[in-house]
């Protein structure tokens, strides 16, 4: 009896120091830096048995197993402890700095939280060989491999990079996804989609293999030197043969998930050669056509016409600038519109590139438009390359006739005149004998007359310099001549339209023309910052009505639906009224 009363005393105090014990409730990694394709082991101990354990969301990861939950109990001098682990096996998701939130527990009421963790996550890395892990068993019949088709590429010169995963023909995959993606950082990329995978029958190692093309990804190199691309990385979901079988003599297999990445590849990449290079190489590499036209040659002052600068070909289309026109000062020249054509395939970048700037000459006469040349680097010929276009002349035929020329002209032509030798008869057209008539004799001095032409010049000295302050007032107000021209050219694109009622091409270029020119002048925007919300928001700070702002647009979709869409001509009319009673409108709110 005393020996019982001893045990259960003993007990009681065992349990009054557990319970004494101050809570602790920590969290903890197997460690804190891993690759994308290991797995983390993540431990929240409490020493303290406790009720609604809530574990975080685990954000970046996927759960691969857990909980696992361990209870362990032990004595040491008459000391009782006590500690329960909940464990979790995460699989990474994608790569960098990855916070594993905090974890809750309640003990006896009162909630406890763990510590966050940080984690870090890279790329892929070599895994320890384990011949009876079935994962690893998976992983030596499933390959990703990245095949790139230039080791040594020119600066801004195209290659591609193929991703493909080759799976031994007694391995069976079931699904796949992407873990990280490369990030191509020193490279312009675009990836070539594939429609629909098809399998293909190849060798990986010498071995028949299976293999799919999973990613096509044209780079365009933007630095020079040795560049690393990054490794592609999968988890894949496959099922292994095992050397057990079943009733039926047939091996079993195995379902495992595992996580491949394709090696890093290196590519050198080669700068452009300095010998030879142009001094207006501004970065194109390829082959290229190259052409300037104009869509008149022939024009009225104050007309406008088109002036196109084109290159056309393969190579990087989109990462350089064409050369800009020289033009005489006399002829207005508007912000070019960029209309760029093109398309990425496994060879690269292939299309073209254009400019076009409206002109608008202000005088008669006749404009040359010098030739323009592009440079660009063959990678085939290794050397730059240059194509010229030809002189253009534009004759402007009607239209106000520029004095300031002509006063440079005739002070030209006058230092140019030869001496002239005068003969005896030079001034025999002048008569000897004037006959000579009196005139009357009424007094001049004093006269109406006479005052008039003394007093008229000083009445006219204030009016002149009147006139002149409005003049400079008016030629040096730089925007509000550009917005009365642009008014101008919006009524002026507009009646071109209506001459082209029937051809659907000249009639919504026109009239798209009309309506940029006359937002030009009514907004004081440039046609490079015309976006539909743009100018929504601007008409409606301007107190357009909300219906008149929404033919307006609707007028600027028809223009660019009418590219890709054929129209008639009953569309076209109903366009243009629209567009007439649209602008009325405007006028009036505005």
């Amino acid at each position: 009896m005393k020996l019982k009363l001893y045990i259960f005393s003993i007990i009681l105090l065992s349990i009054a120091t557990v319970s004494a014990q101050d809570v602790s409730f920590t969290s903890k990694v197997n460690k804190k830096k891993l690759g994308i394709n290991e797995r983390l082991r993540v431990d929240f101990e409490v020493n303290q048995d406790g009720d609604n354990f809530k574990r975080p969301d685990f954000k970046g990861f996927t759960i691969y197993s857990g909980p696992n939950q361990a209870v362990s109990r032990s004595w040491s001098n008459g000391k009782g402890t006590y500690s329960k682990t909940f464990s979790y096996i995460l699989v990474p998701q994608k790569r960098g700095k990855i916070t594993i939130e905090q974890a809750e527990i309640t003990i006896k009421g009162e909630v406890y939280k763990s510590a966050p963790l940080e984690v870090t996550i890279t790329a892929a890395v070599n895994k320890p060989k384990d011949g009876n892990d079935a994962a690893y068993i998976a992983s030596e019949k499933i390959h990703l491999v990245a095949e790139v088709s230039k080791s040594r590429p020119y600066l801004n010169q195209a290659f591609t990079v193929v991703y493909k995963l080759y799976v031994s023909p007694e391995t069976s995959v079931s699904n796949w996804r992407e873990l990280d993606s490369p990030k191509f950082a020193d490279f312009w990329s675009q990836n070539i989609d594939e429609k629909q995978f098809k399998i293909y029958d190849g060798e990986y190692q010498g071995e028949p293999y299976r293999y799919v093309i999973l990613r096509r990804t044209v780079l365009y190199p933007q630095k020079t030197g040795k560049l690393t691309i990054e490794p592609l990385s999968l988890s894949v979901s496959v099922a292994v043969p095992t050397n057990r079988r079943d009733i039926f003599g047939r091996f079993l297999t195995q379902n495992a998930n595992i996580t491949v990445a394709a090696k890093s590849r290196t590519v050198d990449v080669r700068p452009l050669p300095l010998d030879g290079k142009p001094d207006d190489f501004t970065g194109a590499v390829g082959e290229f056509d190259f052409t300037v036209k104009t869509d008149k040659k022939s024009l009225d002052a104050s007309e406008a016409f088109q002036l196109s600068v084109e290159a056309k070909g393969n190579g990087n289309l989109k990462l350089f600038d064409l050369p800009k026109p020289n033009l005489p000062s006399k002829l207005e020249v508007y912000e070019p519109e960029n209309a760029d054509r093109v398309r990425t395939n496994l060879s690269g970048m292939s299309g073209l590139k254009r400019s076009t700037y409206t002109v608008v000459p202000a005088y008669k006469g006749k404009y040359p438009i010098p030739a323009i040349s592009f440079s660009y680097f063959n990678p085939k010929t290794e050397r730059y390359e240059r194509k010229t276009s030809d002189e253009i002349v534009i004759e402007v035929m009607n239209g106000p006739v520029d004095l300031n020329a002509e006063k440079t002209t005739t002070t030209t032509d006058n230092t140019n005149k030869q001496q002239v030798i005068a003969a005896d008869n030079q001034f025999a057209y002048i008569k000897s004998t004037p006959n000579l008539q009196s005139v009357s004799k009424k007094q001049f001095f004093k006269s109406g007359l006479f005052w008039a032409l003394l007093g008229g010049p000083f009445l006219l000295i204030p009016i002149a310099m009147i006139v002149r302050k409005k003049r400079q007032a008016y030629t040096s107000d730089v925007q509000g001549n550009r917005i009365r021209k642009a008014d101008k050219l919006a009524r002026k694109f507009l009646s071109e339209a209506k001459k082209n009622l029937g051809s659907q091409k000249e009639f919504y270029i026109a009239m798209e023309r009309a309506l940029h020119n006359y937002l030009k002048a009514k907004l004081n925007i440039q046609t490079s910052d015309m976006s539909k919300d743009r100018i929504t928001r601007l008409l409606k700070e301007r107190e357009v009505d909300e219906s008149t702002n929404i033919e307006f647009i609707g007028l600027l979709e028809s223009c660019e639906f009418a590219r890709y869409t054929p129209s008639n001509t009953v569309a076209m009319q109903q366009d243009y009224d629209k567009a007439v009673r649209v602008i009325s409108t405007m006028d009036k709110q505005l």
